[in-house]
């Protein structure tokens, strides 16, 4: 018991150096010479452009879905009117961006791993190297870069249809007026809540890439083993994705009344 525990525990403390080190180096290389600008735009059409639909029907059905439950718990105290507060609060402050970066988790996060696990067993990294080119800094930098400046992007998408989705509930189902679910949605926002709808995407796509390179990169095992790396990379940047985003709303409430002076 006391070894099978110990070798849990070492191999633990191996995953999250290698992981670091890995992070560190993929960081250093954008601020250093070669950049492959050529790779860092293709990643950002594949992570952008691909992911525009599910994040935007994501964000929509979300939206939506929030107008709808709280109709029955708002109506008790016949607050129905404050169903645009409600809608921008939930969307903007936590829904919009962490289901943007689950979303992306599964799609993008899953396809790193594969497409960098098949290269690994195929041994075109093992080329890579022995032709002089550094394939953290052509492989790892390029997705991390493009996801964290993309994911963002599709954060604000999802937010911003998502209001689009509360307000079409509002006012076809629960008969409230436009100018009345707009400005209680603006009011209900503070600077904060927009700092924090920013950065959480930049950490959670961070994660995401970051992850999948990582575990698309310690593929074995054949072709079984890609499927196992492809499923273990979404299973973890999931579960980061959530952990972080405690950690983030724990820090964003504690400066909120130092960002809304």
């Amino acid at each position: 018991m006391f070894n099978v525990l110990s070798r849990a525990v070492v191999s633990s403390i191996q995953t999250i150096q290698s992981y670091t080190l890995l992070s560190v180096r993929a960081v250093a290389n954008i601020f250093s010479r070669p950049v492959y600008w050529r790779e860092i735009v293709l990643q950002m059409d594949r992570i952008g452009v691909g992911s525009l639909t599910i994040v935007a029907l994501t964000g929509f059905f979300t939206g939506a879905v929030m107008a709808i439950q709280s109709e029955g718990a708002l109506r008790r105290y016949g607050a129905v009117g404050m169903t645009g507060q409600l809608v921008a609060l939930t969307v903007i402050r936590e829904l919009g961006p962490v289901l943007s970066a689950l979303m992306l988790a599964g799609r993008i996060g899953a396809g790193i791993a594969s497409e960098l696990g098949s290269m690994v067993v195929s041994e075109q990294i093992n080329a890579m190297r022995a032709l002089g080119t550094d394939p953290i800094r052509r492989l790892v930098t390029p997705r991390i870069l493009a996801m964290v400046l993309m994911l963002p992007v599709l954060t604000i998408v999802c937010d911003a249809i998502g209001m689009v989705g509360g307000w079409i509930i509002a006012v076809y189902k629960l008969l409230i007026s436009s100018n009345q679910y707009w400005s209680d949605a603006l009011n209900a926002l503070q600077f904060s809540d927009l700092v924090g709808t920013l950065v959480k995407p930049v950490v959670f796509g961070f994660i995401i890439a970051m992850t999948g390179c990582y575990v698309g990169l310690s593929t074995t095992g054949g072709t079984e083993g890609v499927g196992r790396s492809t499923t273990r990379a979404v299973v973890s940047a999931s579960i980061m994705v959530i952990v972080a985003d405690f950690f983030l709303n724990n820090l964003l409430i504690y400066f909120a009344p130092l960002m809304n002076r």
